[in-house]
């Protein structure tokens, strides 16, 4: 017997509004449908995957499939027009299955389902024969008639809402199916749906979902599912030691100070070469592209690669758009924006061979402009954008771009505009340091990382 995750791909996206369907939408760098076969490919629960696509995307899928080196997925099959076709196709696949095996029915565009609701689904099937997934309703539901007048108000305690998976064995899916199908059948919201009307002595036991484990149906919820992913970066990064940076060749540009020069201590005590690039350091400019080509070529002559390349070069002079001179405009758009799109078009080259990363900083100010520092601010947003589509565009050639989001940290530049501050209001460079250099192991790409003081305790040191 087996668990079977079959994940249902077959939806075109009409309310999506796309040119393709949602599941093949990007999502951080990564079609949405990657990260949902991701979570069953990675779950100890799940023996094997099918998956049900559009008949044009099936090769799509397969390339998806071998990209990722993903080996339990076992079949991508032929959906149908509707929800109850597509899982009928899937489940005609399992004809010389045991009928006790768990069967798992997802949603391709629900990508942050968690190992728990995977694991809660299989045990429960252990003592029914049906699992739904509901979260309580915090909304009073309320049922209408067809002319738009209220019918009924449920009371809101005994009210859910239905997520993905549902889960059954395969015997009693399989059963409920075929008997819709005979009798005509076709129309129903869910697979839970069809068992209920087909077989309504079976019992449909309830497990608790969760909030994240959102379905991508508008443009809105990818938004809203990468900043939950960007949350779930940030709260999972917590590993032992940073050994993975053992011989590592890192380039650093703005590390003669602040975050740059705590990473280079930290990266340098674990065994990486890393090399640091400032105007007061070795006098190179990130304003001038030519500057930094021959920096990072030189490197590549003499060592042979650059794994990682991190930019923390910036420039905050807190005034007065009105006040500032015209030097110091350039300077902060220059420093801050140019500099970014200089270090990445240098980067690119250099970072392919080993399918690198390049680390970009922005600032919290990114979220809104903030008064007297209208260009730092505007200039951090820009970079954030940058991150996001380079990650897109640099995705085939497997060049990771991520963005660490720091909150208020203590630094030269930031005394120097804002005076001493209480130091526990503020992160600790060395802690910002060492959570950024955690990033750089992760295969995620086109995240932007944020990093509080919640989320840096026990550092190591």
């Amino acid at each position: 017997m087996k668990n079977v995750a079959i994940i249902l791909s077959g939806g075109t996206g009409t309310r999506f509004g796309s040119d393709k369907p949602k599941q093949f939408a990007k999502l951080a760098g990564r079609a949405v449908i990657e990260y949902t076969i991701e979570r069953f490919e990675t779950s100890v629960d799940i023996d094997e995957i099918i998956i049900v696509s559009q008949n044009e995307y099936i090769d799509y899928v397969w390339e998806l499939v071998a990209k990722n080196q993903w080996h339990k997925v076992s079949k991508v099959v032929n959906g149908g027009k509707e929800r109850f076709d597509s899982t009928y196709s899937a489940l005609k696949t399992l004809i010389n299955y045991d009928g006790q095996c768990k069967i798992l029915l997802h949603d391709a565009v629900r990508p942050l389902i968690s190992d728990a609701i995977i694991r809660n689904c299989v045990d429960a099937l252990e003592s029914f024969d049906a699992v739904d997934v509901v979260i309580p309703s915090a909304d009073t539901l309320v049922e209408v008639h067809d002319d738009g007048c209220i019918a009924n108000i449920p009371h809101r305690a005994s009210m859910r809402r239905g997520q993905t998976p549902q889960a059954f064995r395969l015997d009693k899916i399989r059963q409920a199916y075929e008997k819709a199908a005979a009798m005509g059948k076709f129309t129903f919201t869910c697979d839970c749906g069809v068992l209920r009307n087909m077989l309504p002595e079976t019992r449909v036991i309830t497990v608790e979902g969760d909030e994240d484990n959102v379905k991508i149906t508008h443009p809105l919820d990818l938004y809203i599912a990468e900043k939950l992913l960007q949350e779930r970066s940030s709260h999972s990064l917590n590993i032992a030691n940073l050994d993975f940076l053992r011989d590592k060749h890192m380039v650093i540009f703005g590390g003669g100070s602040g975050i740059g020069l705590e990473m280079m201590k930290v990266a340098t005590l674990c065994g990486a070469k890393v090399h640091i690039a400032s105007r007061s350091h070795n006098d190179i400019d990130i304003t001038q592209l030519d500057s930094i080509k021959n920096y990072l070529n030189n490197i590549i002559a003499e060592h042979g690669n650059i794994d990682y390349i991190v930019n923390t070069a910036g420039v905050l002079i807190k005034k007065p758009l009105s006040t500032l001179t015209q030097h110091e405009v350039m300077a902060l758009i220059n420093i801050n924006y140019l500099g970014a799109v200089n270090v990445a078009i240098a980067a690119k080259e250099c970072l392919t061979c080993n399918s690198g990363m390049l680390l970009n900083f922005t600032s919290s100010s990114y979220t809104r402009g903030r008064a007297f520092y209208a260009l730092y601010s505007s200039a951090k947003a820009a970079v954030v954008n940058l991150t996001q589509a380079l990650a897109e565009e640099w995705i085939e050639d497997k060049v990771k771009v991520n963005c660490i989001n720091p909150e208020r940290t203590a630094t030269p530049m930031r005394t120097v505009n804002f005076g001493e501050e209480p130091a526990d209001s503020l992160l600790h460079a060395r802690d910002v340091a060492v959570k950024s250099l955690e990033v750089l192991v992760t295969q995620s790409t086109g995240m932007v990382i944020d990093i509080r003081k919640s989320n840096c305790k026990n550092q190591p040191s």
